[in-house]
């Protein structure tokens, strides 16, 4: 678990990036990509789409602003998105670290 400050017209959020937090922007990513791959889908999704935004707004502090809300899930996506990258990194240069030790 990490938290994330960030700051959306003005105002100063923070987030806690929970596996619930990433399960939800992991969601709303995969949303997006159908109704890119299918914009006939798009009407199907959007009510996903939009109670998904809302489960990921709910988690900021300050409550969210519906005039800040799509600044607030990039913000959230690009956390998370540095979250995956991390651990991502933090687990290939775990085996190179083991390998050394072994010589």
């Amino acid at each position: 678990m990490s938290s994330k400050e960030f700051d959306v017209n003005g105002t100063d959020y923070k987030i806690i990036i929970t596996e619930q937090v990433i399960g939800h922007v992991n969601s709303l990513k995969d949303l997006y990509n159908a109704a890119y791959e299918d914009p006939e889908s798009f009407e199907d999704v959007s009510t996903e789409i939009s109670s998904t935004i809302k489960e990921i707004a709910s988690t900021v502090e300050p409550e969210a602003e519906d005039s800040d809300l799509d600044g607030i899930i990039q913000e959230i996506i690009k956390a998370v998105d540095h979250k995956a990258d991390e651990i991502k990194k933090e687990l290939e240069d775990k085996p190179a670290k083991k390998s050394k030790s072994k010589k």
